[in-house]
């Protein structure tokens, strides 16, 4: 999608692609009020600055639409296409690794009562892995912000790949 199409859509549309980048809905609102962007940089950098004061309940609002790690992403959403596309490094895992991101989601999810949340896309599994054992040792308000800093990293390739890369959202809010 062009960005002159995402500026142009009706708000209920631009809203409902937004949230394929973040399910945060003050978020979404926000990114969409901010129309016309007169460029892709102007958007995410709007959508960056929006995203830093994401807290607790921003993140359980966007897990909502975040499968686990090393799980594959159900239905025919556009957010479940950018969650399996996302993670696709992990179809040729080790089974190893494989068994120790699952064991690790559990631990993680014990610990902190959520789904353990990584940028995934442009990750190995082993560094994945690494990721979910060193975050095991933060304290709760340490891991929200990291956890919140990868949804904010996901929401802004998201954004990049929806508007300006080779992926495009029809007014749907289909990925081709």
């Amino acid at each position: 999608m062009y960005l002159s199409d995402f500026n142009s859509l009706d708000e209920a549309t631009a809203r409902d692609i937004a949230r394929v980048w973040a399910a945060v809905p003050a978020w979404v609102d926000a990114v969409v009020a901010g129309r016309p962007y007169a460029s892709i940089d102007m958007l995410t950098a709007r959508a960056a600055e929006l995203a830093k004061g994401w807290g607790p309940d921003e993140l359980g609002q966007a897990l909502s639409q975040h499968p686990r790690i090393g799980e594959k992403a159900e239905g025919a959403g556009a957010e479940a296409t950018a969650s399996r596309r996302e993670q696709s490094t992990m179809t040729d895992a080790d089974p190893a690794v494989v068994a120790a991101i699952a064991a690790g989601n559990a631990a993680y999810e014990r610990r902190f009562d959520r789904v353990f949340l990584i940028r995934a896309a442009g990750r190995t599994p082993d560094q994945i892995l690494g990721e979910l054992q060193r975050r095991l040792a933060n304290d709760d308000d340490a891991e929200v912000a990291e956890a919140c800093a990868q949804l904010a990293e996901i929401a802004l390739l998201r954004l990049r790949g929806a508007i300006d890369g080779d992926d495009r959202i029809d007014r749907e809010g289909r990925t081709s």
